[in-house]
Parts: structure tokens; C-alpha cells; sequence
């Protein structure tokens, strides 16, 4: 459960073999620009050192030919084509310009390592940044960065030169690799200037120069339009989204045991170290983490977005870990797992963490295609409220509190009960609400269950034993044609099962990723 940010794709990493994500100082001109070709006295960046017309045209010469050949289609080739089909299919006639987004500054001229627009990627399994697909009524180009000719300084000098970040591929190659016609970002000031802004529509908020070249008409109507579309066409996953969620969940399944070796038992260590170890298996097995990981120890579980990770993991309170592997191909899991840090549960949490359980298991219980995404949240908080009520917490009967407009239990239990999961970690935000949150499941969907209880250490309204407690156990759930698939159902959920769990890592003793 993490709050997401859809129109600024700031993180993560690309995944191809340009791996143009960082940009050194010494690639930009004085004013942050290209260098100018035409110039060789001028420097790269302000403190670089000048290059010298007799080393400008020593690096022009003495490089083979870059290899060439047959490059076969990437196996999400025929998906991304039927994906880039059902959209078109929304808009006919029309021209739609997605970007992928641009580098965004960390501090000073270093940046964020680029993780592209979620829309992009769907579309085309392009991770470049500042490329841009152009799909209009007859044809599709994707505009990306290629391979610079030797008999230029781009290679060794400019922004996002070979020499710098590596070898990148021509256009040619980005064509059969991608099974999309593709050309150079030279070529897209042309092809923007081109466009009939009255049929175009732009996925805007990516790309300032997009954003500028195509003005908006109907006060950028059109444009949101084009948004949401993208959003509830990625509510279905297709078979190719599915295997890259399992990838992602089985990683972030190792995640955890890792973290449970590493934790240990008798002692007190920090939060830093659960997320750093998560870390490194994020990184070992997929691209990153998929948001910034929840590693809250003791009352920090209380905290729904705990995000310093900088407190006191103690032997005899829980760790509430909420991690998500993104893989290489940018979905990402998210699953939370409450366990006690010695190992075993004390009678008061275990109450908690079995009512979480069970108001976990009977929203996953009514999952199927045709089912309001709202009922599995009603599902879970009936269980809740009448926990709640049967410790009597609540001042009133659980009924009364499940009226929409009373929600006494919420107190202790905030946020909704899960989302939708892909390539975000809150997928297709931009879908319309009818199509969403007041929509039905299909089959294709992929989503998470994620009830929890949060008492926190400073509640008067309970007992002193239960304040501190925080518990949420989440899974990510594929609906099928005839019910639900937990994909994270490897990693235990029941209380005796995860003693037995933590038990048998420590016992295996802490590894390294292999």
C-alpha cells in the first residue's frame, strides 16, 4: 500500500541496452544543452576540460563498425501491438502522442535514475527516456534516441554519449526489437510540428516540449480523455502483464525470507537494515523497488506510509514490512507481512493479527468476475467492525458502524482495503471512476487485499495493551475466469505458519542472493 505518483516518473531504472538513465555534468554544454558540434573549444560542463580540435578529430577515428544484424522481436511484441489496437480502437481517426517523460533533477546536474511513463511502457516496451510514440489513424513511430555516427562528436562529447552511458541501437534495430516502426528524436520536432492539434491528443504531463509543440483544445478535455482510456485499458492484464506480476511476486517473496534471515532474533536492530536488505534483493532480481519500501517496527506500524525506516526493530514487539520488487520489465508486487520480531506473537497481537486475517481472507473469499470492487472492502471492514465490537472498542454495535454514514471503526483502520496493481503500484489511476472504484472485477484484473488495524500508542479510546499495535497483511490477487489466484500465496499468512516460516530461514542463516 503506497501512495502513488503517476505524472512524475522520477525512479527506477531502464532496462535496455542504451541505459542512457544517467546524466554525468560533464554531458551538458554551460547553458545545460547539447553540446554544439560546431565548436570544439567548448566544454561539456562548466568545470570540464576543453577538447582540443587535434583530440576531436583523434576520437572521429579508429572505431570499427558498430555490429549489425538480425534482431529478433521482443517476446511482448504481438501484445504491445493488440494494446497500441484496443487504444487506437477508442479514438479513430485521431493522431495520440504518449511520451515516456524526461530525466528529472535529483540535486544540482545530477538526476534521478529515469524510470519511464508507465503508458509508454504498456504500449511499446520502450524504457528510453524522452522517447515519444506518435500513433495516428494509419501508422505508429516511436521516436527514441539511436546509435550516433562516429564521423560526429555526439558519441564521445554530448548528452547521453555512447561513451558515456554505452552503446545504443539504430533505429533499424529499435524496429525489429520492438516490432514498431522506429526513427530518430531528430525527426520529432518535424513530426509534432505536423500534427493537427483539433485531431491529436496528448498524454500530457510527461514532457514539456510534447507539451508545448501540441496545444490542448477544450481546456485539455480531449487530453484527459486519452488519460483515462489508458488507464482502464490497463485494468486487464493480458498474459504476458500476468507472467511479469509473477515474476515480480516471486522476487519480492525472496525479499522477505531474506529480510527474516537477516533480522535477528534476540537483539535490536533497525529498520534500515530490513529495507536495505529488501533492497538488495530488489536489485539482484528485478530493476528496483517498486515504491519506497514500509519497514516499520513497534508503534511505526501505526503510521500508515511509515517512509524514514529509521527507528528500532525490538525483540517482543512486530515489524509491519509493505516491499514490492519491481522486475525489469517495470511491474511491480506489493505484499505487507506483520511478524513479530523474536519470532513468535504475544497473545494480544496474535488477537489483532488473526482478526486481520480473517477480514483478509473473507475479501479475498468474494473475489470473481462480476463482483463490485467495492463489496471486497465491505467484506473485510464486517469482520473488522465486529472485532472491534466483540473487544468492545466500539461505543456502538458493528452494524451500526458499517453504515456508510458512521464508520466508528475506521478510527483504527483508515484506508481502503486495496487497488488495483501493474506496472504501478496503484495501477490505472486515471480510470474513471465507473470503470474503477465504482466498477465490477473481470478476469485479467490483478489487485491486492490489504485490510489492517492500527492502534496507536497515544489512543485513549483502548486498552493500554493493544496501543502501539499496528497490523495489515496484504496479497496481490489475479482474478480468473471462476474466482482468485493469490499469487503471493508462497509467503505464509497464518500466525502458526509464520512462526514456522521465520523458525526454519533463521535457521538456514543468512545468504546472499543467488
Amino acid at each position: 500500500m503506497r501512495t502513488q505518483n503517476t505524472q512524475q516518473p522520477t525512479g527506477g531504472r531502464q532496462m535496455n541496452d542504451s541505459d542512457a538513465s544517467t546524466t554525468p555534468a560533464a554531458f551538458e554544454g554551460p547553458e545545460g544543452g547539447e553540446l554544439a558540434e560546431t565548436d570544439p573549444s567548448i566544454t561539456t560542463a562548466s568545470h570540464d576540460l576543453p577538447v582540443p580540435e587535434r583530440l576531436a578529430e583523434f576520437m572521429r577515428t579508429g572505431w570499427a563498425e558498430a555490429p549489425s544484424g538480425p534482431m529478433a522481436p521482443e517476446p511482448a511484441a504481438r501484445y504491445t501491438a493488440a494494446r497500441r489496437a484496443l487504444l487506437a480502437e477508442r479514438f479513430p481517426g485521431e493522431t495520440l502522442v504518449v511520451p515516456s517523460g524526461t530525466a528529472k533533477v535529483r540535486n544540482n546536474d545530477s538526476s534521478y535514475e529515469f524510470r519511464p511513463g508507465s503508458d509508454l511502457a504498456w504500449l511499446t516496451t520502450c524504457y528510453e527516456q524522452d522517447a515519444v510514440l506518435i500513433a495516428g489513424p494509419e501508422d505508429a513511430t516511436l521516436y527514441v534516441r539511436v546509435r550516433a555516427s562516429r564521423e560526429s562528436d555526439e558519441f564521445f562529447r554530448s548528452r547521453g554519449g555512447e561513451l558515456w552511458v554505452g552503446p545504443r541501437r539504430s533505429a533499424e534495430e529499435w524496429t525489429a526489437a520492438l516490432g514498431l516502426p522506429c526513427a530518430s528524436l531528430d525527426d520529432l520536432e518535424k513530426a509534432l510540428a505536423e500534427l493537427d492539434p483539433v485531431s491529436t491528443r496528448v498524454l500530457r504531463g510527461f514532457d514539456g516540449r510534447v507539451d508545448a509543440a501540441v496545444e490542448p483544445v477544450d481546456d485539455g478535455l480531449r487530453d484527459g480523455q486519452l488519460a483515462a482510456a489508458l488507464g482502464e485499458l490497463r485494468l486487464v492484464k493480458d498474459a504476458w502483464e500476468v507472467e511479469q506480476l509473477r515474476d515480480a511476486v516471486d522476487a519480492t517473496v525472496r525479499g522477505f525470507a531474506d529480510v527474516v534471515r537477516a533480522l535477528p532474533a534476540d537483539r535490536e536492530s533497525s529498520e534500515r537494515l530490513v529495507d536495505g536488505v529488501f533492497g538488495l534483493r530488489a536489485r539482484h532480481d528485478g530493476n528496483t523497488v517498486g515504491y519506497g519500501t514500509i519497514a516499520a517496527a513497534g508503534a511505526h506500524a501505526c503510521t500508515l506510509h511509515w517512509w524514514r525506516n529509521d527507528g528500532v526493530c525490538r525483540p517482543g514487539e512486530l515489524l509491519l514490512l509493505d516491499a514490492g520488487v519491481e522486475n525489469r520489465h517495470l511491474y511491480t508486487a506489493d505484499i505487507t507481512r506483520t511478524v513479530p520480531v523474536a519470532g513468535r506473537f504475544s497473545p494480544v497481537q496474535r488477537r489483532v493479527y488473526e482478526a486481520v486475517l480473517a477480514a483478509q481472507e473473507a475479501g479475498i473469499a468474494v473475489i470473481r468476475p462480476g463482483v463490485a470492487w467495492r463489496d471486497i472492502h465491505r467484506a473485510c471492514m464486517r469482520v473488522i467492525a465486529g472485532a472491534l465490537a466483540e473487544w468492545g472498542l466500539l461505543p456502538i454495535s458493528a452494524a451500526e458502524s458499517l453504515d456508510d454514514e458512521v464508520g466508528l471503526h475506521r478510527r483504527w483502520t483508515l484506508h481502503a482495503s486495496g487497488h488495483m496493481l501493474g506496472l504501478d503500484v496503484h495501477d490505472c489511476a486515471k480510470a474513471r471512476a465507473e470503470t474503477y472504484l465504482d466498477g465490477v472485477l473481470a478476469a485479467g484484473n490483478v489487485l491486492t487485499v490489504e485490510p489492517g488495524l492500527y492502534f496507536q500508542p497515544d489512543d485513549l479510546m483502548v486498552p493500554p495493551e493493544y496501543r502501539g499495535i499496528g497490523v495489515r497483511i496484504e496479497d496481490d490477487v489475479l482474478v480468473t475466469e471462476d474466482g482468485a489466484e493469490v499469487l503471493s500465496a508462497a509467503l505464509p499468512r497464518d500466525p502458526d505458519a509464520v512462526e514456522a516460516w521465520m523458525a526454519a530461514e533463521r535457521a538456514a542463516g543468512v545468504r546472499l542472493p543467488a
